[in-house]
């Protein structure tokens, strides 16, 4: 009877092996298992080590690259988009400097938006911009692949006509990887990272802009997008306010219009009916301004209204306002504060206006005003404010039938 023929021993890496990959898809990269002699299973273990330190740098690094899509998704205007990138990138791209360059709507050129970097003096910055046709950055579009030069000293010397890359070897960088950006099929620009370092990128970092390449491109798509739409806001704000200013505004003595200080008026007496305060109204007329027409030209007597009005305005606090209702008339709303003090306001107004003549074309002008002041204790009982107005324009007729370049006042309620 032959003897029992016993199975060869159990190699212990094959367990050993077997563990490695069960922590591999467990998520756990370490091998720590010796692979021992250089025979077919040894072969196989130094495959295994290779392959977990694959998936732990590709794991590591799509965490990472999972954190900077989260950061920069955060970011809403352009400039907040870039600044996150420029903040989050160095733990996966090399770089001391990062720009952006955004295609015109043609994609015939490109112009600097914005750059950034751990040095101080930045040549290549906002507004530069350059054609694409003939460009090496044509290349990068067409082909979709982000561009490493690792020598920009030695890229130079062979294209000396590349104004960008002077400015860019000027600051002191030495490499550089070139990304395109393309959002929904569209390019849209650029982003450049830069090192001072020379052979500072490989493939690897490539891919790993590729990888994301999609949501930065829309990411930054969206911010330009949004600060569009905050300038164009910001525009038609102020295009608004000059509206107003020409719609309320008189364009003889840039004081408010009859419109403007009628609005004025309005607030003023709405707000002192429900407080029941007192509230007080200037009106104001140059004396003998046809005479000033007749003897000096309507050129002085335009001067002349713009001198009067500038000084009134000059004098008058924050809170008091003065319009032109007409002609050579003016109207004073008074604030709250100075509501009871109506007849010494327009008294120093008078006195101001009668110190100096007005020159003008080698003329000086004598210039009086007559005015006329109401203080209404109780709003409510004139009924609205353009029987404040009419009872105001009674004593600017008290002034100048007294002789003008004086001041008359009622008082209501």
């Amino acid at each position: 009877m032959k003897p029992a023929i016993q199975p060869p021993e159990a190699d212990p890496r094959i367990d050993a092996f077997r563990d490695a990959v069960r922590a591999m898809r467990e998520g756990h990269y370490v091998f720590g298992a010796d692979t021992g002699a250089a025979d077919g299973l040894g072969a196989l273990g130094e495959e295994l080590r290779l392959l977990a330190g694959h998936l732990d740098w590709y794991f590591s690094h799509a965490s990472k690259l999972q954190e900077i899509t989260d950061n920069v998704v955060g970011g809403l205007l352009l400039d907040d988009v870039l600044d996150r990138i420029f903040q989050s990138f160095q733990t996966v791209i090399p770089y001391n400097r990062i720009g952006c360059a955004l295609l015109s709507e043609d994609g015939r050129s490109v112009r600097s938006c914005w750059a950034r970097a751990d040095y101080e003096t930045i040549l290549l910055s906002d507004g530069f911009s350059a054609r694409i046709e003939g460009s090496s950055l044509g290349q990068i579009i067409a082909t979709g692949q982000p561009r490493i030069i690792n020598d920009l000293e030695n890229y130079l010397e062979r294209h000396p006509e590349s104004h960008a890359t002077r400015l860019i070897v000027k600051e002191g960088i030495r490499s550089s990887l070139t990304c395109p950006l393309v959002s929904k099929g569209r390019p849209i620009g650029f982003l450049f990272f830069s090192s001072v370092e020379r052979f500072a990128y490989e493939g690897v970092h490539q891919g790993i802009f590729l990888r994301i390449a999609s949501q930065l491109s829309a990411l930054v798509e969206k911010g330009r997008l949004y600060q569009q739409i905050v300038e164009l806001n910001q525009r038609l704000t102020i295009e608004q306010e000059e509206l107003l200013q020409l719609a309320t505004r008189d364009a003889l003595t840039g004081v408010l219009n009859r419109r403007g200080i009628l609005d004025q008026l309005d607030g003023q007496y709405s707000r002192a009916r429900r407080g029941k305060g007192l509230m007080g109204l200037i009106l104001i007329d140059v004396d003998h301004f046809k005479d000033v027409n007749d003897r000096y030209g309507h050129a002085v007597g335009d001067a002349v209204l713009k001198e009067i009005a500038w000084r009134i305005d000059r004098d008058l606090r924050q809170y008091n306002h003065l319009g032109r209702i007409g002609g050579e008339e003016f109207l004073i709303v008074l604030g709250d504060a100075d509501g009871a003090h109506g007849v010494a306001i327009a008294e120093r107004l008078r006195q101001l206006v009668a110190a100096r003549p007005v020159s003008c074309e080698g003329e000086d002008v004598p210039v009086t005003i007559s005015a006329g002041v109401v203080q209404a204790l109780d709003p409510a009982i004139a009924g609205d404010y353009e029987t404040l107005i009419a009872i105001a324009d009674q004593a600017l007729y008290e002034a100048k039938n007294a002789g003008r370049n004086r001041v008359a006042h009622r008082i209501v309620g």
